[in-house]
């Protein structure tokens, strides 16, 4: 990879699993594109730096889901992205293409991509 350093959430590369195996049950890939898609996130996860579960992460992602409507992954996975900045989320940056996590890390100061 030779974009800048990249960090994810422990759980990301299975909840991208599932979201490539689920794509290909309900509409077949040909066998190229699964693999090819199965080999790029094995080389993301080979990459990137990954928060790891903690208590306090566990803590930070209940607050989230007290006061932002999101699912149990989507409150880790934010509360990962806060663990990584130390709380200081201004002028970092958060993938995600989820609506409501969209907006939840917008609320806490991200700037969401794309």
């Amino acid at each position: 990879m030779d974009e800048e350093n990249i960090t994810i959430w422990w759980g990301t590369p299975v909840e991208c699993l599932s979201a490539i195996h689920r794509r290909h049950r309900e509409a077949p890939l040909e066998d190229v594109a699964l693999s090819n898609a199965i080999g790029r996130l094995r080389v993301l996860r080979e990459h990137a730096d990954a928060v790891v579960p903690t208590d306090s992460l566990r803590w930070h992602a209940g607050r989230l889901l007290a006061v932002h409507p999101l699912r149990a992954p989507d409150a880790l996975q934010l509360a990962a992205a806060l663990a990584w900045c130390e709380d200081q989320p201004r002028g970092e940056g958060l993938l995600t293409l989820d609506l409501r996590l969209r907006d939840a890390a917008v609320r806490e100061g991200f700037n969401v991509l794309p």
